[in-house]
């Protein structure tokens, strides 16, 4: 009965987002959502197109750092900030500096998921969000790794399920029940249409319900999306400027303050995309976008999360790094070992994680890239390890199987 109920509902919300809106199409990316009885809450953005890290975390403490990288380097006169008098930080993310400060932001460097070698965005983003080994092409798990942690834990319950939008995260898909929500879906029904639902669904309780909390959603989401009362809200300048960043179309804002609004609710874990980081051309230039985004979906978490913001970590992942090398027109290509961007108010940050494994060409993967000296699944497992006291056995067979923690340390207050 359950699962059926579950596929009845994933269909109608795909149908009605795919008949009311030409909007939802398979380009946008929703944000899902999973209600989780604990006070700690895990934010989980995915960097889709391959990240440069060498880029955002720049080593500029490596001698062969200045030599690989002629034109894709800052130093402090281009407005790199000073980590920690190895890494430096690109003048893109210089807004989350004072989270730096305060310890409220880390990163870990040398990391990827076990995938090598062929370098396809499309596996290595189903390879990141399944959570899976190097078997992934031959395993039957097709499940992704929040979703198994909602399913490992006894006596969890979930939001049900629904699909607005044509598009759904791997890394949440699975048995558990979680919501997903796209912002540019739209279910707009007229008094004759809703009657004609009323009359199709009538001999099918399942559908009519399934029916009833679609339009209930969509049409309380509508309600409430925009609203603003400024006798009751602390930040009003804050929040008409994102209502008007809104209403010019910048989605990530749209999607961060959806997911700010439930997180203050029932929420305890929301997944969303950022896209953009597939920079072969002119990369200097085309990483101030999803640079702007992603510290743009920080410090709005960070604010609209207030008090909350303490029991809050946000894990940015993305499917694999890039080659040392610039290539000839001023990007870099599909390579290994990357940077994973963390956050929040209960991450002991201010530091910059992992065992740098040197860019002489002998240390390099390949002789090609930065060579992965951990398992960027590690930092997600602590992370959780941290947050919800999940067994450390749960998490590397069950969550993530097959994984070793090995030497990722504890990176939760």
């Amino acid at each position: 009965m359950a699962s059926s109920a579950i596929s009845r509902r994933r269909f109608l919300a795909r149908s009605v987002a795919v008949g009311c809106s030409a909007a939802a199409s398979p380009f946008l990316t929703p944000v899902t959502l999973a209600a989780a009885p604990w006070d700690q809450r895990l934010v989980v953005i995915i960097l889709r197109g391959a990240m440069d890290g060498l880029d955002v975390v720049q080593p500029y403490g490596d001698p062969e750092f200045a030599s690989t990288r002629k034109r894709l380097r800052f130093g402090e006169a281009g407005g790199a900030t000073d980590l920690d008098g190895f890494f430096s930080l690109h003048p893109g993310l210089s807004p989350l500096t004072g989270l730096w400060l305060k310890g409220e932001l880390g990163f870990a460097h040398a990391v990827s998921t076990p995938y090598r070698d062929k370098r396809s965005h499309f596996d290595g983003q189903d390879l990141l969000e399944a959570g899976t080994g190097f078997d992934f092409g031959n395993t039957q798990i097709r499940d992704g790794w929040l979703n198994r942690m909602l399913q490992a834990v006894p006596g969890l319950s979930a939001q049900t399920a629904y699909a607005i939008g044509q598009d759904e995260l791997l890394i949440l898909s699975g048995d558990a029940e979680v919501s997903s929500w796209s912002p540019d879906a739209r279910l707009s029904l007229s008094p004759q249409a809703k009657k004609l639902l009323a009359k199709v669904s009538h001999n099918d309780p399942l559908f009519r319900e399934a029916l009833n909390e679609a339009v209930d959603i969509a049409e309380s989401t509508q309600a409430n999306a925009g609203v603003f009362d400024p006798e009751t809200d602390n930040s009003a300048a804050e929040m008409q400027s994102q209502m008007m960043a809104v209403a010019r179309g910048e989605n990530h804002l749209k999607v961060v303050n959806f997911a700010i609004n439930r997180l203050l609710e029932e929420t305890r874990i929301a997944s969303f995309s950022i896209n953009g980081w597939d920079t072969h051309n002119n990369q200097s230039n085309g990483l101030k976008k999803p640079l702007s985004q992603l510290s743009d979906t920080i410090l709005a978490l960070k604010q609209g999360l207030g008090s909350v913001w303490g029991q809050t970590t946000v894990l940015a992942m993305t499917e694999f790094g890039r080659t040392v090398r610039e290539n000839g027109s001023g990007g870099t290509d599909h390579g290994t070992g990357g940077a994973m961007i963390m956050a929040g108010g209960a991450l002991r940050g201010g530091q910059v994680w992992g065992n740098w494994p040197g860019l002489a060409l002998a240390d390099l993967y390949k002789g090609r890239d930065l060579t992965p000296t951990e398992d960027v699944r590690a930092y997600a497992a602590s992370a959780m390890q941290g947050l919800f006291g999940l067994d450390r056995h749960v998490l590397e067979t069950a969550v993530f199987p097959g994984l070793d923690m090995g030497g990722v340390g504890r990176i939760i207050l």
